[in-house]
């Protein structure tokens, strides 16, 4: 496969996980903002300062961000990069590269979707109601993977379109835990932010049966760390990234990007098992550049070390 297509269709990945991640984000803290109240003590939830956090769009010191600010900003700001609307469009463009590698009933899927967010009615009612916007963004991205697995040939092009779409979702939970979760919570009460992170990646069920402990900092933080059965979190995602690049890689056993995800998995193994209240800001902080390198490696291996914009 010529390097060039392996990187588009890599960030093709990307730039849908990074809208469907944003678009699980901003509706989980929509729907928070509008449940809490602020007499709860518990109520210190994923505010909108900190989606700008999150997305390294707010400096310290800043007043903290008005609600519709932070909804334009991140969905349809067409010039801030992390927004659902700019994240779609990229995998658009990436996607009319490479329409002679994936199906047309996956083309159909991207196109469709990016043409819905350009209507302009979606704008008059962002502030009054988000949640069909989300929804849809979301839903058309589980039908674009399902699409994938069902119409595209298992090879290195849909191997390298996974890597991308997994990259970028632990990455999403990892920014999500460093902000969202500072430390674990004191006293053993419920922890907002520890809720709210929950309903943002939709793992609110998946927890509560995997998990017999309440949702506080440390416990959830733990769950979508380490959990290996739970698709969304960073060990599933580290996982998949392995295996992807492993069906792609002629040589395997010489690919410097999975020996780091190896030994990356390794470690997270060990941090699960061990059991320790280990400072789970710096565990994340290790993950996510560990991560970082996986990236540049991957694009150095089979891009030619060029990235794109």
């Amino acid at each position: 496969m010529l390097a060039r297509i392996a990187q588009e269709l890599f960030w093709l990945g990307r730039n849908l996980a990074r809208a469907e991640q944003m678009s699980r984000l901003l509706d989980g803290v929509f729907r928070a903002d509008l449940q809490g109240s602020p007499d709860d003590p518990a109520a210190s939830r994923l505010g909108w300062d900190s989606l700008m956090h999150i997305m390294g769009a707010s400096r310290e010191g800043e007043r903290p961000t008005h609600r519709d600010e932070v909804l334009d900003a991140l969905t349809f700001d067409r010039a801030n990069p992390a927004s659902v609307v700019a994240c779609v469009a990229r995998a658009r463009e990436g996607a009319t590269t490479v329409r002679d590698v994936i199906s047309t009933e996956m083309w159909e899927a991207i196109n469709t979707t990016h043409l819905r967010l350009r209507d302009g009615d979606l704008s008059s009612r962002l502030y009054s109601g988000p949640y069909s916007i989300y929804k849809h963004v979301k839903e058309r991205s589980a039908l674009f993977w399902g699409l994938t697995a069902r119409t595209m040939l298992r090879d290195e092009a849909s191997a390298f379109l996974s890597v991308g779409g997994r990259i970028e979702a632990g990455d999403m939970v990892l920014r999500m835990l460093r902000v969202a979760l500072p430390s674990t919570d004191v006293d053993g009460r419920t922890d907002g932010q520890a809720i709210a992170l929950l309903q943002a990646v939709g793992g609110v069920q998946a927890y509560r049966r995997a998990v017999p402990a309440p949702a506080h900092a440390g416990p959830v933080a733990r769950f979508l760390l380490f959990e290996r059965n739970y698709p969304d979190s960073v060990a599933a995602a580290v996982d998949a990234v392995d295996r992807a690049l492993r069906t792609a890689d002629a040589q395997p056993r010489s690919s410097e990007p999975i020996l780091r995800l190896s030994r990356l998995s390794a470690d997270l193994e060990f941090r699960r098992s061990a059991e320790v209240d280990a400072d789970l800001v710096v565990t994340c902080r290790e993950v996510q550049r560990e991560l970082g390198l996986v990236d540049a490696d991957i694009a150095q291996r089979y891009f030619g070390g060029s990235r794109a914009a």
